[in-house]
Formats: C-alpha cells, sequence, structure tokens
C-alpha cells in the first residue's frame, strides 16, 4: 500500500491539499511527521525511518538519493519506496501540479507493494 512522506524540499501544503483532493490517500508533510524530529536528517536515517514505518519518500532530491539508493541496493538494503520529482517536470512551487500528479500515483499504483521501488512522478496531463 502506497503511504507518501514528502520531504523538507516539498511544501506542507501539498499533503494538506493532497488529502483532501484526493479521498483515502495517506500523505505526511516531514514538517508535522514525528514532530519535525527528521528535518534536516541524513538521508539515510530518514530513508530507514520511513522503512520501518512504510512509508514511500516523496522528494526533488536527484543529487545524493538516487547515488544512497544504489549504495542501498549493491549492500542488500532496503526502503519503503522512493517518488523522485524532476524540477523540469513539476516545478518544486507548483503545488498544484505537485497535487495533481501525487493524487494521480496514488490512485494508479496504491496497491502495489512499494518495498524498493523507485519511481519518477509524471506532470499532470
Amino acid at each position: 500500500m502506497l503511504r507518501l512522506l514528502t520531504d523538507e524540499h516539498i511544501s506542507p501544503a501539498v499533503a494538506r491539499h493532497a488529502a483532501k483532493q484526493c479521498r483515502g490517500i495517506h500523505i505526511t508533510a516531514i514538517q508535522s511527521w514525528e514532530g519535525g524530529h527528521f528535518l534536516n536528517a541524513s538521508d539515510a536515517l530518514l530513508l530507514e525511518e520511513a522503512h520501518k514505518q512504510k512509508l514511500t519518500l516523496a522528494t526533488f532530491d536527484l543529487r545524493t538519493i538516487p547515488a544512497l539508493l544504489r549504495a542501498w541496493a549493491v549492500e542488500g538494503i532496503d526502503h519503503s519506496g522512493v517518488v523522485l520529482i524532476d524540477e523540469r517536470t513539476i516545478s518544486q512551487n507548483d503545488i498544484g501540479g505537485l497535487v495533481t500528479a501525487l493524487c494521480a500515483l496514488w490512485k494508479e499504483q496504491r496497491h502495489l507493494n512499494w518495498a524498493n521501488r523507485v519511481v519518477y512522478l509524471r506532470a499532470p496531463d
């Protein structure tokens, strides 16, 4: 089941609006998750805790997250999935576009097993 955690590069408004717009979606902003304890945490620590809670991370961090995921794959370390978002596809400040795209992803793939899955978020149609 797809349960999303948006990282600090994504406005908390995305989670709020997605929850209103997309009935049944489970989406949490890192700013409010665990009392904000994981804001500015290392990628590894964030992904480890998200995995413990079966949360799939949504992130614009294309610089460090993919490299960490490749290293984890080699080491056999599991995660609960990552949704990578490219600024060239959906702008970081496009709240509506992010909400629409994340809702579409959730509707299409919410029942899939997200263990170790990595996908790029598509722009809304």
